[in-house]
C-alpha cells in the first residue's frame, strides 16, 4: 500500500464514518458495507490487512484510548462478569467453536478447527458499546461490554498461539499451553503495573502540555512492545498503564487534558473508520485463496460456523449470568438481574478487525510444516466477522428497544451532578474565604465579586437544569444563558477579526483572544453537552 492508497483508504473511511453519523445506521455497519462494494469497484487497489501492521500499531491505541475512557471503579465492582466474559468465554468460544467446527467441515484436522476457534472466539465491542451508548443502555451493561472488549483479545491471541503451536506440530501440551497462558496474562499485568507509575510520574512533571500528549501518543505503543518483548501480553499491559492513567488524569494539567481528549478522539475516529472499511475490502483476496474449496461449499460451512458462534455465546452467558447468583454473598453484592440483560449481552458478540488480524498471521508453513486449511479459515473467519456485524449489528438496536431494558435515570443523574456540584462550590468558597482573609490574597471588590459569581454560576447551573422551562423556547434559564453567552462570545469573535483586518491589531494578538472566547465557549458547549 503506497502513500495515496493509505490517503485514500483514510479519507474515503472518515467521510463514510461522518456521514453515518447522520443516519441511523453504525458507522461500522457502513464502513463494513461500502469496503465490500468498493471491493469489486474497477481501479479501487487491493487492500490486504497486514497482522504486523494492525497488531503491533493499530491495535494497542484503539486499546489505549478505550481503556483511558473506562471506569476502574466500574471494572471493579462488575470484574466477575467481565472476567467470565473476557477469559471464560473466550477459551469456552475457542474449544466449543472449534470442535463444532471440527464435526461440520470433513477433512478438517482437530488443531486447524481449534486455531479458527481460537480466531473467531473475542467480540469486538466498540459497535456494541457505541450502540449501548446511544441508547441509553444501563451503565452495568455498557461497563461490562466495555470490559469484555479490553481483554479478550489477550485471551484470544495466547490462546491462537497454543493452537497454533499443536497444529502445525510444535507439540505443546495442555499443561505447556496453560502455562503459557498464565505467563503471558501475568506477564502483561506485570509490564503494565512496572509502566504505569512512571509514566504517570512524567506525565505530571514534564510541564508542557505539546511534550506530555506527544508522550500520551507514545504510551500505548511502549507499553504494547515492552510486553511482546519479554513474550507476555502487550494487549494486557496497554490495558492496565490505560486505567491507571484514565484513573489518575485529575492530576494532569487542565491544558493537556483538554488536548489529550481532542488528540485522541481523533485517532480513534481514524483508527476505527480505517480499521472497518479494511475488514470489507479483504472480500476478493479471501475469495481468491479459497483454494481447492468451491465457494458453495465454503457459503454452507461458513453458515454453520456463524450459527455455532452465536449459539455457543449464548450457551455461556445464561448460565453465567444466574449460576454464580446461587451464592447469597453474590446476590447480596450485585443488582438483580432479569432474563433481558443477558439477552442483550449474548446478542452483542460482533467480531472485528482483531478476529481477521489473527487469522491473517496464520502462517502458510510454519518449520517445514504446512498449516492445513489455511485458507478455509480464513474465510471461516471474514464471514463471522461480516455475518455478526450485519446480522447482530442491525438487530441489536432494534431489539434494545423492544426489551424495553430501563434505561439510565437522566433526573436522578442531574440531581446528583448538581448536589456533587454544591458540595464542591462550598468547598471552594470556604478557599476563597480563607485565601481573601489573608492580606497578601487582596483584590479590589469588583474582582472578589467577580470570583464569587463564576462559582455560583457553577453552583446554581445544574439545578436549573431541573427547574422549570421557558413557555415559548422550551429552554431553561440555564439553555437561555449558555445560547445568550455563546451569541455574546460570536459577537467579541467578529470584532476581533475585523480589528485584524483593519491592521489595528496583528494575527498574534488575535489568536491569543480568540483562544480566551475559545476556552470560554467551550466550556459552555460541554456543560450543554453534559446536560
Amino acid at each position: 500500500m503506497d502513500a495515496l492508497q493509505l490517503v485514500a483508504l483514510v479519507a474515503a473511511s472518515a467521510g463514510i464514518a461522518g456521514l453515518a453519523r447522520r443516519t441511523p445506521v453504525p458507522a461500522p455497519l457502513l464502513l463494513v458495507a461500502a469496503g465490500l462494494a468498493a471491493a469489486y469497484v474497477p481501479g479501487v487497489p487491493d487492500y490486504t490487512l497486514d497482522p504486523h501492521i494492525v497488531l503491533p500499531l493499530i491495535l494497542p491505541p484503539l486499546l489505549y484510548t478505550a481503556a483511558v475512557d473506562s471506569s476502574y471503579l466500574d471494572l471493579r465492582a462488575n470484574i466477575r462478569p467481565v472476567a467470565l466474559l473476557s477469559v471464560g468465554y473466550v477459551l469456552f468460544a475457542t474449544v466449543a467453536v472449534g470442535w463444532l467446527a471440527y464435526v461440520l467441515v470433513p477433512d478438517l484436522p482437530l488443531t486447524a478447527a481449534l486455531v479458527l476457534g481460537a480466531v473467531v472466539a473475542p467480540p469486538d465491542a466498540v459497535a456494541a458499546t457505541a450502540i449501548a451508548r446511544k441508547l441509553g443502555l444501563p451503565n452495568r451493561i455498557t461497563t461490562i461490554l466495555q470490559g469484555e472488549s479490553l481483554v479478550n483479545d489477550a485471551t484470544a491471541i495466547t490462546a491462537y498461539k497454543v493452537a497454533l503451536a499443536a497444529a502445525v506440530g510444535e507439540g505443546l501440551s495442555w499443561a505447556g499451553g496453560l502455562g503459557e497462558f498464565a505467563l503471558a496474562a501475568l506477564g502483561g499485568i506485570g509490564v503494565g503495573l512496572v509502566l504505569m507509575v512512571p509514566i504517570h510520574w512524567l506525565r505530571r512533571h514534564l510541564g508542557d502540555s505539546l511534550l506530555q500528549n506527544t508522550l500520551s501518543l507514545l504510551i500505548p505503543f511502549v507499553a504494547y512492545a515492552a510486553a511482546e518483548e519479554v513474550h507476555a501480553s502487550g494487549v494486557l499491559a496497554v490495558v492496565v498503564v490505560g486505567l491507571f492513567l484514565g484513573h489518575r488524569a485529575w492530576q494532569v494539567d487542565f491544558e493537556t487534558r483538554l488536548q489529550e481528549e481532542a488528540v485522541w478522539k481523533m485517532v480513534a475516529f481514524v483508527l476505527e473508520s480505517a480499521v472497518f472499511a479494511l475488514i470489507g475490502l479483504q472480500l476478493p483476496y479471501v475469495v481468491q485463496e479459497l483454494g481447492p474449496y468451491g465457494i458453495g461449499e465454503a457459503a454452507w460451512y461458513a453458515a454453520g460456523v456463524f450459527v455455532a458462534v452465536v449459539v455457543v455465546r449464548f450457551v455461556w452467558v445464561y448460565p453465567a449470568t444466574f449460576l454464580p447468583r446461587l451464592s447469597a454473598r453474590i446476590r447480596e453484592r450485585e443488582p438483580e438481574v432479569d432474563w433481558r440483560a443477558p439477552l442483550v449481552v449474548g446478542w452483542a458478540g460482533m467480531r472485528g478487525v482483531v478476529s481477521l488480524a489473527i487469522a491473517f498471521s496464520i502462517p502458510v508453513v510454519t518449520d517445514g510444516e504446512e498449516f492445513p486449511a489455511r485458507n478455509l479459515v480464513l474465510f471461516l473467519t471474514f464471514t463471522t466477522v461480516i455475518g455478526t456485524l450485519v446480522v447482530q449489528g442491525l438487530t441489536l438496536p432494534p431489539l434494545i428497544r423492544f426489551l424495553k431494558l430501563p434505561g439510565k435515570d437522566r433526573y436522578a443523574e442531574t440531581l446528583a451532578e448538581a448536589q456533587a456540584q454544591s458540595e464542591a462550590s462550598q468547598a471552594a468558597e470556604e478557599r476563597l474565604d480563607a485565601l481573601l482573609a489573608d492580606e497578601r490574597n487582596a483584590l479590589p471588590k469588583p474582582l472578589a465579586d467577580r470570583l464569587r459569581t463564576v462559582l455560583e454560576r457553577r453552583r446554581n447551573a445544574v439545578w436549573e437544569r431541573l427547574g422549570a422551562v421557558n413557555a415559548v423556547t422550551g429552554e431553561t434559564a440555564d439553555d437561555t444563558y449558555r445560547r445568550l453567552s455563546r451569541e455574546m462570545i460570536d459577537a467579541e469573535r467578529e470584532v476581533f477579526v475585523q480589528l485584524r483586518d483593519a491592521r489595528r491589531i496583528d494575527d498574534e494578538m488575535m489568536r491569543t483572544l480568540l483562544r480566551r472566547l475559545d476556552l470560554e465557549e467551550a466550556a459552555a458547549y460541554r456543560e450543554e453537552s453534559a446536560g
